[in-house]
């Protein structure tokens, strides 16, 4: 059974387009009756038309088979006082989905990705939270990539704030537990007595997405298609019980080894 990644892992960061081997993986997944679930740290569309982006280049799969922490958001957010910090899109998206957006006095600061945050909303989320604001990320990814550079990730970002602030932070998607709890529900519903050490996941982000997963007693696959040019850029610096257990260049190259 597989937990399966999709930016960086499934398909490219520079130009969204499929990585190779990534649709002829699932198509084995299917033909083969053997479960799965993917997950991504999507903020950006609404899930529904993200799960359709994905359908319109190739990927054969059912919604009941995706989770994002989009989906995850209500019942881990209360909908009035949100400062919310990331890309125009996800603000629109908050919005839409009833989110009352507060920049005087939040009861929560909310941090997404983008590629252009500055010291002003730094400081203005600093003194929120020291204000008695929870500090909420919708995900806790290590690095960011976009047009050929990499910048913090939103977990780089929430850890920042923890130590200028001494206030601790939790996580709407990967890695947290809640978000693989949930994933691992919705497998259950094909498979009632899986568990976590039936799983392997499948991620290019080896600090966020499979180090928490490593936790929980899964089994790790790194691709080096997504945020790093190779394993040496991260893996030695790695704690040993969190370093995966097997590294590939991509999706092709596991389906190769299988």
């Amino acid at each position: 059974m597989y937990f399966i990644d999709v930016q960086g892992t499934l398909i490219s960061d520079a130009d969204k387009s499929p990585i190779r081997g990534s649709r002829e993986f699932i198509n084995m997944l299917n033909e083969k009756k053997i479960p799965y679930m993917i997950i991504t740290n999507n903020t950006k569309h609404s899930s529904k038309d993200f799960y359709a982006y994905l359908k319109s280049i190739g990927f054969n799969l059912d919604f009941s088979h995706y989770l994002d922490p989009l989906m995850m958001l209500e019942s881990h957010v209360e909908k009035d006082g949100v400062a919310a910090y990331g890309t125009p899109e996800f603000l629109e998206l908050l919005a839409n989905m009833g989110f009352e957006l507060n920049y005087k006095n939040p009861k929560t600061v909310l941090v997404s990705i983008k590629d252009s945050f500055v010291n002003d909303e730094f400081a203005q989320m600093i003194d929120f939270i020291l204000s008695g604001a929870k500090l909420v990320g919708m995900h806790e990814t290590s690095i960011y990539a976009k047009n050929s550079k990499r910048y913090p990730g939103v977990g780089a970002i929430l850890k920042m704030l923890e130590f200028a602030t001494s206030c601790s932070y939790s996580v709407v998607g990967k890695p947290s537990v809640p978000f693989y709890e949930e994933s691992l529900l919705m497998l259950r519903k094909e498979v009632p007595d899986a568990n976590f050490n039936d799983i392997t996941i499948i991620s290019d982000d080896v600090k966020g997405d499979l180090g928490g997963a490593k936790e929980l007693g899964m089994k790790t696959i790194f691709v080096t298609s997504g945020k790093y040019k190779s394993a040496d850029e991260i893996v030695p610096s790695l704690k040993t019980e969190l370093r995966p257990d097997y590294v590939y260049a991509d999706m092709q190259e596991i389906l190769e080894a299988l």
